[in-house]
């Protein structure tokens, strides 16, 4: 069975940072892309960046020059380095990735993260 789990949310003040981990385990035969989205309160859940197993990145307008994703593929993990945080970035952030098990591709979620910004 393929998890992810994540760490590293918290609480933050305005400008500040925080670096998000994601992890895959379980019996993994490759790893297309991982990525984070984001859940505000009454908000749908959106695309925050993603990262293929090339390297390829896409973010969201909303992020850019502010978060970067980056992956090591050896230890199956994601990270996201979020910079100069506002309020607004206030939500549960999800770790995605699409990974193949033992025979098919899945698409897998984490359980989420909080991160609230607020002085």
């Amino acid at each position: 069975q393929v998890q992810l789990v994540e760490s590293g949310g918290g609480l933050v003040q305005p400008g500040g940072s925080l670096r998000l981990s994601c992890a895959a385990s379980g019996v993994i035969s490759s790893i297309y892309t991982m990525g984070w989205y984001r859940q505000a309160p009454g908000k749908q859940r959106e695309l925050v960046a993603h990262i293929t197993s090339g390297g390829s990145i896409n973010h969201a307008d909303s992020v850019k020059e502010r978060f970067t994703i980056t992956r090591d593929n050896a230890k199956n993990t994601v990270y996201l380095q979020m910079n100069s945080l506002k309020p607004e970035d206030t939500a549960v952030y999800y770790c995605n990735g699409q990974i193949r098990g033992t025979t098919d591709w899945g698409n897998y979620w984490g359980q989420g993260t909080q991160v609230t910004v607020s002085s």
